[in-house]
């Protein structure tokens, strides 16, 4: 049957490049090609953008995504505060986000992909400052600056240049990477949170952040796994997952102000400054023109870093918030939206802002937000000797809201965050809560990681594998082989993010799509890797942006896309990302 679909389709789908023309062949230099058909295509759902948000989900979804934004948020920035003379405060977090929501949600063609401040981009922010202040630390405001706007630049090249074409080869082998590297850098920034508070406020005020960071965590994590289980009913599991974060922060927050022992642990809290003004005495435009001519030029290698790190980090956000899972209908547009990137870099470095970009973590969790999903009985057998029925709950994505609403009213709550009475709110949160934000982030990124389901099974007791299983048909070795291959790669990121050549770790990211389409199949066959890889994003809807999907070397002489289905067919829901927090 799978057979004969193939070929009722091969005369008619091409997913091969030979076939291809105009716009679609993958042409860099024709200048503002992909910028102008990103911009056509979408242009005429954005009426549908806002009349599709009139729904409970999009309500649901801003409230849900404002904390998952503002809470990562803050929590890097108070790690930048502290490691970069505190320059970067709450209110440059702050400006930063809501800055990067508005402009996306207006004016961006992914609406969907979530834009704030990254844990990479706080990591980059004071290496940088790490290494000025060894020469002269006054100019690093004017430093940053210089570097946002060179960054921008090369943003507008790469945009201008069509070079997003090249996303089109990001597979799980890369994305699964980078994902198990934010998650592990997450977490390692947690327990730098924790040790702070031990270093800073001493032993008592350390346990009491553990417990509170700890039992925070579980009380997200559990909310969530009670909002995809089969407990209670529909609507009530949906609220549990929809405003776990919002029951969790408020639950937590409270504990640490009652009276009495507790109070008394002298923890720390949200340090923060007068409200819509910059953390140090400074006006909101940075004296870029003062920096000697030399510490310009200085800052263009850095900046050209910053161009790789966002552009492999943005437009993979771009990938997961568009992934395979979610049923999508609306066109997608990379090269324009790194073109609004570059924009967004340039307005942070000018203001003296964390320069934002997509969250790779958050911006699946937003489509998940807006996804429609249905529960249904699956047979699965029969019970031996009784003659019963044994069914399972199977959970289906049937739609997605697909608007840009929820982003836009996100960066309108964060403008209200900057007020006064609400910075006031903020100062009441203990720095505890935003360790186990980063906890949660990170094991997120690390639980639902292709990587640690692979390994899993390698792991797992032969009798309590299903017969059915895909990694069956592939040899143990070459599936370990095929994880440490992805493991080097992490373990390289992030053993450099920990040295003060941590600026260089946006090379090692980008080197693992290469390395992926040159390397890798010297060293597994095309059925193996059909397996154990597939395109992050599969949706024609979203590829049309990347020039279609590719076909790598050595692939067999068949029509990629038409063989990927076949493969899907037979390996049936394995693929489905186990991160998705089903309602």
């Amino acid at each position: 049957m799978a057979e004969s679909h193939l070929n009722r389709q091969a005369s008619s789908i091409s997913y091969t490049y030979d076939n291809l023309t105009g716009w679609r062949r993958l042409r860099p230099l024709r200048l503002f090609r992909g910028m102008y058909h990103d911009v056509r295509r979408r242009l005429p759902y954005y009426w549908s953008d806002i009349r599709d948000a009139l729904t409970y989900r999009t309500i649901a979804s801003t409230i849900r995504m404002y904390f998952v934004n503002i809470l990562p948020a803050i929590a890097y920035t108070l790690d930048m505060y502290r490691r970069t003379g505190e320059f970067y405060g709450i209110n440059e977090a702050l400006f930063s986000s809501a800055l990067a929501a508005m402009i996306f949600s207006l004016l961006g063609a992914q609406p969907l992909t979530i834009v704030g401040i990254t844990g990479l981009i706080s990591l980059f922010n004071y290496t940088i400052y790490d290494i000025v202040i060894q020469y002269r630390p006054a100019i690093y405001p004017n430093f940053m600056c210089w570097t946002a706007i060179w960054a921008a630049v090369f943003h507008w090249i790469v945009a201008v240049c069509n070079l997003c074409d090249y996303m089109r080869y990001v597979t799980d082998f890369s994305s699964e990477s980078f994902g198990a590297y934010v998650g592990i850098i997450y977490c390692i920034k947690g327990v730098e949170e924790l040790v702070n508070e031990f270093t800073e406020h001493g032993s008592t005020a350390g346990f009491m952040s553990c417990m509170i960071a700890i039992l925070y965590f579980l009380t997200i994590y559990s909310l969530e796994m009670l909002g995809s289980s089969t407990i209670c009913r529909p609507w009530f599991r949906g609220l549990l997952a929809d405003y776990a974060y919002v029951i969790g922060t408020i639950f937590w927050v409270g504990f640490s102000h009652i009276p009495g022992n507790l109070k008394s642990t002298q923890i720390s809290f949200v340090p923060t400054s007068r409200a819509f003004y910059p953390t140090q005495p400074r006006g909101w435009l940075i004296h870029f023109w003062e920096l000697d001519m030399k510490w310009v030029f200085a800052a263009l290698p850095f900046g050209f870093l910053v161009m790789l790190l966002f552009y492999y980090d943005h437009n993979v956000s771009s990938l997961t918030a568009q992934a395979r899972q979610f049923p999508l209908k609306k066109p997608a547009g990379f090269h324009w939206d790194f073109f609004l990137l570059g924009c967004t870099t340039f307005l942070a470095g000018m203001t003296g802002i964390p320069m934002p970009n997509g969250l790779v973590p958050q911006a699946p969790v937003h489509t998940d937000s807006l996804t429609i999903y249905e529960t249904e009985l699956c047979l699965v057998g029969t019970e031996e000797g009784e003659g019963v029925e044994l069914r399972r709950p199977i959970v289906k994505a049937t739609a997605v809201v697909e608007q840009r609403v929820s982003h836009f009213l996100m960066g309108l709550a964060i403008i209200g965050t900057m007020t006064g009475p609400l910075l006031i709110v903020l100062h009441t949160m203990p720095a505890a809560v935003f360790a186990g934000v980063f906890f949660i982030v990170g094991w997120g990124s690390i639980e639902s990681n292709g990587m640690l389901q692979k390994t899993i099974f390698l792991l797992r007791e032969n009798r309590f594998i299903q017969r059915d299983e895909p990694l069956l048909r592939v040899k143990r070795r070459k599936i370990l082989l095929y994880i440490s291959c992805q493991a080097i790669g992490v373990a390289a990121c992030v053993a450099i993010s920990q040295t003060i050549a941590a600026i260089g770790f946006p090379i090692l990211i980008i080197a693992l799509i290469p390395f992926r389409v040159w390397t890798i199949p010297k060293w597994f066959s095309q059925e193996e890797l059909d397996i154990l890889d597939d395109l992050t994003a599969n949706n024609t809807a979203v590829l049309a942006s990347l020039g279609g999907p590719p076909r790598f070397p050595n692939a067999k002489e068949q029509h990629y896309g038409l063989e990927r289905s076949y493969s899907e067919h037979r390996r049936g829901s394995y693929r489905q990302r186990a991160g998705s927090i089903h309602r």
